[in-house]
């Protein structure tokens, strides 16, 4: 009997053991408290981080007096995804800590720098972003809260990601007690992108859309609303943005227009259980494949629901919580054709001669809908920019498909403004997804923004 218990406590530690070597260790290994990573910094010179056509965003100065001090090429335009190391380590500057902190170069200059008691030269990180549509980006919310985030959806690769109000990680230490201060509101640190939670508003209906397809596969086509602007259910009262009559619409023509009243009819008609297990197909309720610090998006809808919840959250309303990256990553799964991709945001890494050390590609999630009902989805989302709530969205150089969202967050009638969307929408090569809060209308907000990014990524 001791025989086996001694064999089975053998089993279990040599399957923790080939556990941690495959998976735990380099958790450990990349851990910012791990007192080998800190010696690490003794003995090599911090490397770049660079965007992916070779431009530098961060590298180490070294002064007279040896003393070393991480600069920020760009300031504030890629303060959260490339993150900071003067108070914590976050962002890029987190992720790839043991990479930037070790170094591949030459054995005889590692032997010449022995001897001569210099630095190594760290390894060089090539990140998925283009430092040019980030600067755009940057610029093109002017100042608003809010965040944007741009990928290729095809790859899952992160090219732009900005959130504002932001900081600048070259002054953050002078900065430090203002930012983090009690009276401070603007939440500078919070990466909107990955950690925001907003409500969805109308481009959730691209999900709702879906589940309606799905239990009406041969009706769905015929559905019809008469909208006069506002939708009476028994003693339950909703109204389509500003009250707007949209007259009577087709399945196309609810997702163009966004109707409320549309789309609340289409929820109240859905199995509750499967349109939750749908939610969590596409990462509701669920941990996200996202290196970088993120929230939980939130899907509440059971059978103990009301008709309230069910209309409020069939417009991504009530208690549905979103960050702009997921909300990416199901736009992305639209445009990819039914396949979600694993978003990154580091592409490789090189020694200081540029040889290659590691290389990350892309990877296959999941995929939470088929490419028919891509390619359906697809179409109706081309509408809404070309014939409908979108239409400011519109590029010269490229079809867009999209869909916007004006996202109610309180009692008093303050709205989100979002868009999200792809290009080109026969072939995309980028989407888009783009909030400004408390900025109101998507449609008038939010959706020009995102025109101007394609425009600037197709026409430069």
């Amino acid at each position: 009997m001791v025989r086996y218990v001694f064999v089975g406590l053998f089993v279990c530690l040599a399957g923790y053991f080939a556990y941690f070597v495959s998976f735990g260790s380099s958790e450990v290994i990349k851990n910012p408290l791990n007192n080998r990573v800190k010696n690490m910094a003794n003995i090599v010179v911090r490397g770049e981080i660079r965007d992916r056509n070779g431009v530098t965003i961060a590298h180490t100065e070294t002064g007279e007096d040896g003393k070393e001090v991480r600069v920020y090429d760009f300031g504030s335009v890629f303060a959260h995804p490339v993150g900071y190391m003067s108070k914590g380590l976050t962002g890029i500057e987190s992720l790839a800590n043991l990479d930037l902190l070790s170094s591949h170069v030459g054995f005889i200059e590692r032997l010449v720098n022995e001897v001569m008691e210099r630095k190594n030269l760290g390894d060089n990180v090539y990140t998925t972003m283009d430092a040019g549509l980030q600067e755009f980006c940057y610029q093109a919310l002017n100042g608003q809260k809010g965040a944007i985030v741009v990928n290729d959806p095809k790859t899952g690769e992160i090219l732009a990601m900005v959130s504002t109000p932001g900081f600048d990680p070259n002054n953050l230490d002078a900065e430090w007690d203002s930012l983090t201060s009690e009276d401070n509101q603007d939440g500078n640190l919070l990466n909107r992108v990955t950690q925001g939670q907003y409500p969805p508003g109308s481009t959730f209906k691209i999900l709702t859309a879906l589940e309606y397809m799905r239990e009406y596969p041969d009706t769905y086509q015929d559905f019809s609303y008469e909208c006069d602007g506002v939708m009476e259910y028994g003693d339950l009262v909703l109204a389509c943005h500003e009250g707007h009559a949209h007259g009577t619409v087709d399945f196309k023509g609810a997702l163009a227009q966004s109707c409320n009243g549309a789309f609340a009819t289409m929820g109240l008609s859905l199995d509750k259980e499967k349109w939750a297990q749908m939610c969590e197909d596409f990462g509701f309720n669920q941990e996200l494949p996202v290196d970088l610090l993120y929230k939980q998006s939130s899907f509440v809808i059971n059978n103990e629901s009301t008709d309230w919840d069910v209309m409020q959250s069939a417009i991504g309303q009530g208690e549905t919580m979103e960050s702009p990256l997921h909300n990416l990553m199901i736009t992305s799964t639209v445009a990819n054709n039914g396949t979600m991709m694993v978003p990154y945001i580091i592409d490789h890494t090189e020694n200081a001669d540029g040889e290659v050390v590691s290389k990350n590609t892309p990877m296959e999630y999941r995929k939470p809908m088929t490419v028919e009902e891509a390619e359906i989805l697809k179409e109706d989302m081309i509408s809404v920019v070309a014939e409908g709530s979108g239409y400011r969205a519109a590029s010269q150089y490229a079809q867009v498909a999209g869909k916007t969202g004006s996202a109610q967050y309180n009692s008093t009638g303050g709205m989100h403004a979002w868009f999200t969307g792809f290009a080109p929408a026969e072939d995309p090569e980028i989407a888009v997804t783009v909030i400004v809060e408390g900025g109101g209308s998507g449609g008038e907000v939010a959706a020009p923004i995102a025109g101007s990014i394609f425009d600037y990524y197709f026409g430069r």
